[in-house]
């Protein structure tokens, strides 16, 4: 039973692996849309998120088997748990990025109000991130995940560099208003991302150690 239960856990967490993968694929379609105006892409964006959305009803019904099967304990257990919660913080990932596509394709039928450096940075930010949490799942491996939680530091302090720019803009010109408010919608999307990578990566501490870290971001 325990090498069937190892299996089990096994697949479960490759896929949620798969799931994290899926929508890391998202953000340079979300970027192409937003940064490189490629508004043809928001129907693939979709599509894929389509696909994160099967894999958590997919993931959550293995993880429940699980334990009606196996009725695991401890670390086993845990990890049950850490999937479990974070399935909810995956999906809500690839949502933010369609958002941003969609807000990026809104932006796309006039003209730039500026470059988008910080929110390039952001997605770039993101991606690496991302990759970063998945080595860290991977691997059982702490200071990984430390390091894609200061990276998530960085996103925010780009976030915050973009709310004040764009507020300048506003002040400046009131014909800039209905743009600077779209950019910073997707700034928020870019940031919540970033939150809920955060999410998962505080939770790696508990199926490792055991020991609760600090309070989630919802």
């Amino acid at each position: 039973m325990r090498e069937v239960l190892e299996q089990d856990l096994q697949k479960a967490l490759s896929d949620a692996l798969t799931m994290l993968a899926t929508v890391e694929r998202m953000l340079p379609i979300a970027a192409d849309v937003l940064l490189g105006q490629n508004v043809k892409r928001l129907s693939e964006i979709r599509a894929i998120d389509r696909e994160v959305d099967a894999l958590e009803t997919k993931i959550e019904a293995e993880c429940l088997r699980i334990i009606a099967l196996h009725q695991p304990v401890a670390r086993d257990l845990r990890l049950v748990a850490l999937i479990l919660k974070s399935l909810s913080d995956i999906e809500r990932m690839g949502d933010y990025a369609v958002h941003v596509a969609a807000d990026g394709a809104e932006l796309a039928q006039t003209a730039p109000l500026k470059r988008y450096v910080n929110l390039g940075r952001m997605l770039e930010r993101l991606q690496e991130m991302s990759a970063k949490l998945r080595e860290a799942i991977t691997e059982r491996d702490m200071a990984k995940a430390n390091e894609a939680l200061h990276m998530d530091d960085e996103v925010d302090e780009l976030y915050e560099q973009t709310q004040r720019e764009l507020v300048t803009y506003m002040l400046e010109d009131p014909r800039n208003i209905s743009k600077s408010l779209t950019l910073l919608r997707v700034g928020r999307s870019l940031e919540r991302i970033g939150d809920h990578m955060e999410n998962v990566a505080e939770r790696l501490g508990y199926w490792i150690t055991g020991q609760r870290e600090s309070k989630e971001l919802v």
